[in-house]
C-alpha cells in the first residue's frame, strides 16, 4: 500500500460533481501512460476511498457516484479517474516520461526505418537530431506508434527516410540451427526454412530494415563467424 503522507491527488469532475483519490506518483503515471506496464488500481492506490475533497478528508457520496460512474465500487471508480482525470504529476516526473517516450520513439523508428538511397540503417544519433532540428514534441501520455508516424512526417524533409521490410538469406551450421529460433524471433519473421544434406540449415528472414546490420552480426556471433547473410530482393 502506498504511503498516503507521499501519495498524490488524481481528480476527475463530471457533470458538477468533483472525485478525488490519493495514489502513487510513479505508479499512476505508468499505469497512464500506453506504453507503459499493467498496474493493478490496488497497487497505486494509498487508500481505497473515494473523496469529494481528500485534503479536507472529504469522501464522496454514494449518491454522487453512482449518477457518474454506475457503481461505488473504488477500485472500479479509481480506475475511472485515472483514465478520465487529472494526475497532478511533477516537474521531474513529467521530464523524466517524456524523455523515456522520446527515447521509445526513436528508437523504433532506427529499428524499422532505413535509408532508401542507400538500404542501410539510419544511426540513432542521425534520427535523434533529425527530430531535435524538426523540433518534434513529444507527448509521454501518447502511445509510441502514433508519436512514431508524426515524427517520420517531421524529419523527411531533413533526412531520406522510409520503414521497410528487408528479408535477409541467412545460412547456419546445424550445430546452432537448433537454438536460432528463439535468438531469430526478436528480429523477425522466418519466411521459409530447410535443412541442407551437408547439415546446415538456410532460412529466409523478413526483418526491420533498421535491423538488418544487427541481425547479420547476431547470426555470427552464435555461429563462432560460419554463419552466411545477405539482403536478398
Amino acid at each position: 500500500m502506498v504511503n498516503v503522507d507521499e501519495a498524490i491527488i488524481a481528480k476527475y469532475e463530471s457533470y458538477g460533481e468533483h472525485f478525488e483519490i490519493l495514489v502513487d506518483a510513479d505508479l499512476a503515471a505508468e499505469f497512464r501512460n500506453p506504453d507503459g506496464k499493467d498496474v493493478a488500481i490496488e497497487d497505486l492506490l494509498a487508500i481505497e476511498e473515494i473523496f469529494k475533497d481528500s485534503k479536507k478528508g472529504d469522501k464522496a457520496s454514494d449518491e454522487a457516484m453512482n449518477k457518474i460512474f454506475e457503481t461505488t465500487d473504488p477500485l472500479e471508480v479509481s480506475k475511472i479517474i485515472l483514465e478520465k482525470g487529472t494526475v497532478q504529476l511533477t516537474a521531474d516526473q513529467k521530464r523524466k516520461m517524456q524523455q523515456d517516450k522520446r527515447k521509445l520513439v526513436i528508437n523504433k523508428i532506427a529499428r524499422e526505418s532505413i535509408n532508401p538511397q542507400t538500404g542501410l540503417p539510419h544511426p540513432v544519433q542521425r534520427i535523434e537530431n533529425a527530430i531535435d532540428e524538426a523540433r518534434v514534441k513529444i507527448d509521454p501520455f501518447v502511445a509510441v506508434n502514433q508519436q512514431v508516424q508524426t515524427a517520420l512526417k517531421a524529419i523527411k524533409p531533413l533526412i531520406p527516410i522510409r520503414f521497410e521490410k528487408v528479408k535477409i538469406a541467412v545460412r547456419l551450421p546445424g550445430s546452432v540451427a537448433g537454438s536460432a529460433y528463439n535468438i531469430i524471433h526478436p528480429f523477425g519473421e522466418i519466411l521459409n526454412e530447410e535443412w541442407q544434406q551437408d547439415g546446415s540449415w538456410i532460412a529466409i528472414v523478413e526483418v526491420p530494415g533498421g535491423l538488418q546490420d544487427k541481425f547479420s552480426a547476431k547470426m555470427a556471433e552464435i555461429s563462432g563467424g560460419e554463419a552466411e547473410t545477405k539482403a536478398i530482393k
